[in-house]
């Protein structure tokens, strides 16, 4: 599982910061979430192929997490793209896309297909043989969720010695990584643990931007391996991120400690602070793995 980080930063672009845009790489998906001003030239930055992407996930439709997705989805047209494009958000974001197509007389080649949301419980939202996608419901001034990518649980491996001892013929063998019992060359029915262990533990990213304090997402997000949750304040101005509809590390560490998430990382700053350590400082007073969201930084988990 690979997250590289496009842009992590709250309210407007600056000369070296970018609103919020990241790729997930996970199972032979790349997914893009978010997609503020500027993505589609940090996408190039970062030499993120364009044509891998087939779906794109919006939060919500202030300007720094959507700005830049009617110049992308433009840019596809251009690169002359045919395979098609699933974008998910909330109700009114394919009114806000196709609006400007219609305006501009610039409808897209390639397929656009888009998945409004608008329930205030979690949904699955996508699915496939290898991962699956859920809406996290989340506490800002519009409506607005995050995302939990999880995925599934992967072929077992089998110990060709142990299965050659057991006198299973070849042709079962992928059976076997399967999870399934299998007889053998005298018709005894050989167990499937026998031969075979897990697979590689399934992983799962979630992305919570942006929010204020919401204790009741902790069941959907329980144990989760990777946890990006905004923290646009410090403490000493919480009365902001009540205000604002925004949380601050600290309340971002609560949540994945009630969660017991393996890793945070933080993201989504305001641009009033000179420093980002102060972030983590005060995150690992509750929460000790922090990690911190840089525009250009890439995660491997």
């Amino acid at each position: 599982m690979k997250l590289s980080i496009l842009g992590c930063y709250s309210a407007t672009p600056r000369t070296f910061n970018n609103t919020t845009a990241q790729v997930l790489e996970i199972n032979n998906h790349m997914f893009l979430i978010d997609c503020g001003e500027g993505t589609q030239v940090q996408l190039r930055k970062h030499k993120i192929k364009f044509n891998r992407i087939k779906h794109i996930f919006i939060s919500h439709l202030h300007g720094d997490h959507f700005f830049g997705l009617v110049g992308l989805i433009s840019t596809f047209r251009l690169l002359t793209r045919e395979t098609d494009l699933h974008v998910y958000g909330p109700k009114g974001i394919k009114e806000l896309v196709t609006l400007h197509m219609k305006l501009a007389d610039s409808w897209t080649n390639y397929r656009l297909i888009f998945h409004e949301l608008d329930s205030n419980h979690s949904e699955l939202i996508f699915e496939d043989d290898r991962v699956e996608v859920h809406t996290i419901p989340l506490n800002h001034r519009v409506y607005t969720n995050g995302y939990l990518f999880k995925e599934k649980e992967g072929p077992r491996k089998l110990n060709v010695n142990a299965a050659k001892k057991a006198l299973i013929d070849v042709a079962y063998y992928r059976k076997l990584t399967q999870g399934f019992d299998v007889k053998n060359e005298k018709g005894e029915l050989v167990p499937n643990d026998k031969v075979t262990t897990a697979g590689a533990k399934p992983k799962s990213y979630a992305f919570c931007s942006d929010t204020m304090y919401k204790k009741d997402i902790v069941p959907l997000i329980e144990n989760v391996h990777v946890l990006y949750h905004e923290s646009t304040f410090l403490e000493q101005h919480a009365h902001l991120a009540k205000k604002t509809k925004h949380s601050t590390a600290k309340e971002a560490a609560k949540i994945a400690k009630q969660a017991q998430a393996r890793t945070l990382i933080l993201g989504h700053y305001s641009t009033r602070y000179d420093s980002l350590e102060s972030f983590k400082k005060e995150a690992k007073v509750v929460f000790e793995n922090v990690e911190l969201a840089e525009d250009g930084k890439t995660f491997q988990f």
